[in-house]
């Protein structure tokens, strides 16, 4: 559960900075930041990860699951503290590090924030530069995200068996989460929408019925072993119309041109840019803004939903390790909102996918 690779480079981070303790928290809805160095789910409110700069870990959890999950699975020290103020009181106390670094400072409580600043009365945010390291994925945390890939594949196979008219989006969603659990998945995160022209983007599911022409969304992340993969997909019931075939063959050739696009030393900005330009080669450019579209991708992996996005006003240049989505997902008039898009792995000169769901516009028949 301790990624040894991710100690090194943490490690190293510190004695740069000057970093006497580095601390890695982690609360029920982002736990990418002390997963990042030990990949315990846990199911408590609050964990943190605590890293000397000799290599040591130390390990504060909130419930007594946890606590027992980690002690036996762990080599490291656990301190269980229900109250998870009090346990970051001990652990100041025992520690007297007067150089504290936190990575997720932004996502703690202020209360937690204030008994770090009680012990150091000045913690720096680590959050930048971890999230930074995180970005170029080690082999193994690559492995994993393309397990997780694969998940999605088959949870996308499931998700075009069963669907049919009638059947209501809630219903979909929780066939989808069953089957996905049952294989294994930590947990999922779904996006869905249908109608005609008329929809707009997606969102959790509702009581509507598909019907026949419709158009069916969906983006589909599940998480194994801590880390995500997506995928993106649109499916019609019935026979597509033809301005539905041709909204696809656009969406199509964008995601193409950015994934053809993307490879060490781009600028991610370009990745958005050479999507957009389909768009507005066919006179669309109007719908690449926000009011229509959020992202044109973003990061993957112990989040599913990670920096860099793609959009291009954003300034980073991409590097070999990383992995992400990328997907022209927007609305267009000629066919309501669309989305299309795989997990990338970027190689040393071009990327790969992880994901192996056809790309076409998927069809149910009625």
């Amino acid at each position: 559960m301790l990624n040894k690779d991710r100690i090194a480079q943490l490690t190293g981070l510190m004695t740069d900075r000057g970093w006497d303790f580095l601390l890695l928290y982690g609360h029920g809805w982002r736990k990418d930041f002390f997963r990042c160095l030990v990949n315990l789910n846990f199911s408590g409110p609050h964990a943190a990860a605590v890293l000397a700069p000799s290599g040591e870990v130390f390990v504060i959890l909130s419930d007594p699951w946890d606590h027992e999950v980690a002690s036996s699975a762990l080599n490291v020290p656990v301190l269980l503290e229900p109250d998870f103020e009090r346990g970051l009181q001990r652990f100041f106390s025992r520690s007297g590090s007067s150089r504290l670094a936190i990575a997720g400072m932004e996502l703690m409580e202020a209360r937690l924030v204030a008994a770090a600043r009680e012990a150091c009365p000045q913690p720096v945010s680590a959050t930048l530069e971890v999230e930074e390291l995180r970005r170029c994925k080690t082999p193994d945390e690559i492995r994993m995200v393309k397990e997780a890939a694969e998940l999605a594949d088959r949870g996308y196979q499931y998700f075009a068996d069963i669907i049919e008219a009638g059947m209501k989006e809630y219903e979909l969603v929780a066939e989808v989460e069953a089957f996905l659990k049952s294989n294994g998945a930590e947990d999922n995160f779904m996006l869905i929408a249908s109608g005609g022209t008329e929809v707009m983007g997606m969102a959790p599911p509702t009581e509507r019925r598909f019907q026949k022409g419709d158009s069916v969304t969906t983006e589909l992340t599940p998480q194994l072993n801590g880390y995500w993969g997506q995928i993106c997909r649109t499916l019609v019931i019935g026979d597509p119309s033809a301005e539905q075939l041709q909204a696809f063959a656009i969406f199509s050739e964008a995601q193409k041109a950015a994934q053809d696009s993307l490879k060490p030393g781009v600028n991610i900005s370009d990745i958005a840019r050479v999507q957009n330009d389909v768009f507005r080669k066919f006179g669309y450019g109007q719908y690449t803004g926000p009011q229509y579209t959020r992202v044109r991708g973003h990061g993957l992996g112990l989040h599913f939903d990670e920096n860099p996005y793609v959009l291009e006003e954003v300034n980073y240049v991409v590097k070999s390790g990383m992995t992400l989505i990328a997907h022209p997902n927007t609305y267009l008039p000629l066919s309501g909102y669309m989305v299309f898009g795989d997990t990338l792995a970027v190689t040393p000169d071009a990327c790969i996918p992880l994901s192996s769901t056809a790309r076409k516009l998927f069809r149910k028949e009625v």
